[in-house]
């Protein structure tokens, strides 16, 4: 008997569907549809939009109805009420209960998780934190932010906030990140590394000379870490110093989950997953300086194994929680 698990993907500038199929021994799962979308100006229309899409994909495949339906979207939000509230990317999402109408039109078990906690239950699931019991999931794209498996179990917090590893200072001063100058999110995201090579292009120009990949003023608000890790991969003693500091950061931040949490494993997505060469030697040089040595020992640091797929596993294995947890 198949078993149908639907994924919904609301983010700030698209939407996604994703149908898939339940291998049988439920060591992975077959992607069997997906439609995407710009995301509606209202959350009225999404909804429609969503629903409409989903059908398709049943009807695609001869059913009415998902075993059960997984959604991801940018906190904040309420897991256990189905509620969004008012994500900063998400403008007119204020206090949207975004359960209540899948529930009511297919009749089965709907599931809400902020997207870094759904993706954590992908890569726990499929990817690469499979079979542990201890995981910590880091997204570092846009922003940074943490999936939390302990015990065998997703750790959402009292409030759904458990994980928002991005607000915690690393240094005095830095790059702004979350709101807050020198955070883990203010080194450790796309963002933030925009951001710190754009202060460190405009020193040098104003010193008089700007680096290669930026050398001229007109350069400062392109800059992206794309454009800074292809300088580095390239050799740029300049894009290879600011991914330095970038990987001693996340080295910093890491010796401060794997303290606390005594993960087995730390997956961390995105930009780890493409710039790893650049950043694993920093971030372990500054772990064996502060991580707890018995910890340290036991965990291994790995990029997402689901790649850039991760989307459309993430709503999926939502709903799979869900399923299971009936």
């Amino acid at each position: 008997m198949k078993t149908l698990l639907a994924g919904i993907d609301i983010g700030g500038t698209k939407c996604a569907v994703s149908l898939g199929l339940q291998r049988p021994d439920g060591a992975g799962v077959l992607l069997a549809g997906k439609e995407r979308f710009p995301t509606p100006d209202t959350p009225e229309a999404a909804i429609t939009n969503l629903i409409a899409a989903l059908d398709r994909l049943l009807d695609k495949e001869g059913d009415t109805a998902p075993a059960a339906i997984g959604i991801s979207c940018g906190g904040p939000l309420d897991s256990k009420t189905g509620i969004i509230w008012s994500p900063p990317n998400l403008p007119g999402w204020d206090g949207i209960d975004i359960v209540s109408p899948f529930r009511e039109r297919y009749g089965v078990s709907v599931a809400l998780q902020n997207d870094a906690n759904a993706c954590a239950l992908a890569e726990w699931k499929w990817g690469a934190g499979a079979g542990c019991a201890n995981m910590v999931f880091l997204t570092f794209g846009t922003g940074l932010g943490a999936g939390l498996i302990l015990g065998g179990r997703l750790y959402a917090g009292a409030s759904d906030m458990a994980g928002e590893v991005g607000h915690v200072r690393l240094s005095k001063d830095g790059p702004i990140g979350f709101g807050k100058p020198g955070s883990f999110e203010g080194y450790c995201s796309g963002g933030g590394i925009a951001r710190l090579a754009q202060s460190v292009a405009l020193r040098m120009l104003q010193a008089g000379k700007g680096p290669d990949f930026c050398p001229s003023y007109d350069k400062l608000p392109l800059l992206s870490a794309k454009i800074v890790g292809e300088a580095a991969q390239a050799g740029d003693p300049v894009a290879l110093d600011i991914y330095r500091q970038v990987g001693t950061r996340m080295g910093q931040g890491l010796a401060i989950l794997i303290d606390i949490l005594n993960p087995e494993r730390i997956v961390i997505g995105s930009i780890y997953a493409r710039q790893r060469e650049l950043l694993e030697p920093h971030i372990h040089e500054v772990l064996k300086r502060e991580a707890l040595e018995a910890s340290l020992k036991v965990c291994s640091i790995v990029p997402a194994g689901l790649g850039e797929k991760i989307g459309d596993f993430a709503g999926m294995s939502v709903a799979l929680y869900a399923l299971n947890r009936e």
